[in-house]
C-alpha cells in the first residue's frame, strides 16, 4: 500500500466543477483590452497560476514582453467581472469526490486543497459546494497565504507545515494542470497526479511527466489501496 499522508488537491477543474468559469472570464476580461485569445490559449498559459500572474504569462506570450500596467487594468475589471459571474453560478463536486475524500480519512490521509485563486474566491467555491473544513478538507491554502505561487512549491509546503507532515515523499499532489504537476515535482512530492477533467489534455498533462494520468480523481481509490 502507498504510504501517503497527505492528498493535495488543486481546486477548479480536480474537486470543484465550475465549467472553467474563471477562464471564460478571464479570456473576456483580456479580449476586452483589444485581444482576440481562445479559451485554449488562456488555459495552456494561465491555467493553475494565481490570477494576476496568468494575465501577465499569457499577454507576455501573445505579444513577446512584458505588459505589466495592461495586465493590472485587466486584473481589476477580472475580479469585477467574476463576482458577476458567480453570482448565479451552480457549483458542484464531480461524481464520486466525497466518496474518495471518505475514503482517504479511513487510510488517515489528510486532505488539503490548493488554488491559484485569492483566498475570497475560494471560499466562495467552497461555500456554494457545501463543503466545510474539517469535513471534507483538513486545510485550505491559496495564492494569498504564500509569497511565490506556483510551480513554485510553497503552497504545499505550508500546508505541510500546519498538518505537521515532514516527508514530502509522502505527499500526493494532484490537479488539472501541467503546472500542478511541476507544484508536485518541484516539492518533491511522492506522487503527482494528473487529471483530464479540467483544463489540460491528457497529452498536455503526460508531457509534465506525472506519476499518473486520470480520467477521474476517483480512481486514485485503488492506487492508494493496492498492494
Amino acid at each position: 500500500m502507498h504510504k501517503i499522508e497527505l492528498a493535495v488537491f488543486d481546486m477548479a477543474g480536480t474537486v470543484v466543477n465550475e465549467d472553467n468559469v474563471v477562464y471564460k472570464t478571464l479570456q473576456k476580461a483580456i479580449n476586452k483590452k483589444g485581444y482576440l485569445l481562445t479559451l485554449d490559449f488562456v488555459l495552456e498559459h494561465g491555467a493553475g497560476k494565481e490570477k494576476h500572474q496568468a494575465i501577465k504569462d499569457i499577454l507576455r506570450m501573445e505579444e513577446g514582453y512584458d505588459q505589466d500596467e495592461i495586465a493590472k487594468e485587466i486584473f481589476k475589471n477580472f475580479k469585477k467581472m467574476l463576482g458577476n459571474a458567480y453570482q448565479d453560478l451552480s457549483v458542484t463536486t464531480y461524481e464520486g469526490v466525497e466518496d474518495l475524500i471518505d475514503t482517504l480519512k479511513k487510510l488517515n490521509i489528510k486532505v488539503a486543497l490548493n488554488t491559484g485563486y485569492d483566498k475570497n474566491t475560494a471560499q466562495l467555491l467552497l461555500d456554494k459546494m457545501n463543503w466545510a473544513m474539517g469535513i471534507h478538507y483538513d486545510i485550505l491554502i491559496t495564492a494569498d497565504d504564500v509569497k511565490r505561487g506556483r510551480p513554485d512549491p510553497d503552497m504545499i509546503f505550508e500546508a505541510m507545515d500546519i498538518l505537521q507532515i515532514n516527508d514530502p515523499s509522502k505527499v500526493l499532489k494532484a490537479g488539472d494542470s501541467i503546472i500542478d504537476i511541476q507544484e508536485g515535482k518541484n516539492a518533491r512530492c511522492g506522487m503527482t497526479i494528473g487529471v483530464t477533467t479540467g483544463a489540460h489534455t491528457r497529452e498536455q498533462l503526460n508531457s509534465a511527466k506525472p506519476t499518473y494520468v486520470l480520467d477521474s480523481l476517483v480512481e486514485l481509490e485503488e492506487i492508494l489501496t493496492s498492494e
